[in-house]
């Protein structure tokens, strides 16, 4: 008996999803075969709004760049503040491997044709991958500046991109996230912040599907749901890393005040604005902790 296939509207899954992975992957390898050392990379980082700096982070060499445009089936962003590059440099003599901007689903595309350069990446051998964000602190305490430890996360986007056949060669179907944000990389990273001299806050990171930014009784929902802070990424990155199964943290900017109580609209602009604040801090906390990842 034939058994049913699922109805995607995107079309990018099973075998697809697996050529683009592979397809895109190809790519990546023979572009790293110019550097030997650059390999076989086993740190990953996805960088998000206004925090392409942290690739200062690598080495000065050896360095390879190369345009989302020129790997075949990747979703390329047009929102300010990504600039679309993969980057591959060393840092602490580790290869390393970064993702300097991210297109995101609510641009039009699904969540697995926004993880398809992640899962080639992820592909490669990466083992440790680090996922950023800038985010509207929900918590009251939370203040434009801050630096969020994500200890957790709810998904709450409408999507998730293991929908579908699964891909066996890459992960289980049913994937655990009981501890998705790996404890012991969390605990090295509040040591690696407290060497930077940097405060790290621990907290609930929300993924919705944007655009627009939330109403208020969308964030009086978020902070009875124990919700630290919100954005409209890494979740999805997340679940995929987990599917590969890579050691997962994660941080987030606090760009912007999301409390019900909060004066006057969000504006991207302000997130920008904001960014650069929180991005020195972060870009301090890994200074620390890339040595000791791997």
């Amino acid at each position: 008996m034939e058994v049913a296939r699922p109805s995607l509207p995107d079309g990018v899954y099973g075998a697809e999803l697996a050529r683009r992975v592979d397809a895109a992957a190809g790519v990546l390898r023979a572009w790293l075969a110019q550097v030997p050392a650059l390999v076989n990379p086993r740190i990953g980082m996805v960088l998000g709004s206004g925090l392409g700096g942290v690739a200062d982070l690598l080495d000065p060499e050896p360095r390879l760049s190369l345009d989302y445009a020129e790997i075949p089936g990747i979703p390329c962003s047009g929102v300010a503040g990504h600039a679309g590059r993969l980057i591959a440099g060393t840092a602490s003599g580790r290869a390393v491997l970064i993702q300097s901007g991210r297109a995101h689903p609510y641009e039009g595309w699904s969540q697995r044709e926004t993880t398809v350069l992640l899962r080639a990446c992820l592909s490669l051998g990466i083992e440790t991958l680090v996922l950023t964000n800038a985010a509207g602190g929900i918590h009251p305490e939370l203040e434009p500046g801050d630096v969020m430890s994500i200890a957790d996360s709810l998904n709450l986007s409408g999507d998730n991109p293991l929908r579908g056949p699964n891909l066996d060669d890459y992960g289980p179907r049913f994937v655990p996230m009981t501890d998705a944000w790996d404890p012991g990389l969390r605990r090295a990273a509040h040591a690696a912040a407290g060497r930077a001299g940097v405060t790290l806050r621990d907290g609930v990171y929300c993924m919705l599907s944007g655009p627009s930014f939330e109403t208020r009784a969308e964030l009086r929902m978020l902070r009875t749901l124990g919700v630290d802070a919100v954005g409209m990424s890494t979740v999805h990155e997340l679940l995929v890393a987990r599917h590969h199964g890579a050691r997962v943290v994660g941080f987030s900017v606090i760009t912007n005040k999301a409390t019900p109580e909060m004066v006057g609209e969000v504006t991207h602009e302000e997130v920008l604005i904001m960014g650069p604040m929180g991005a020195a801090r972060l870009t301090s906390i890994l200074r620390q902790l890339l040595p000791e990842l791997g």
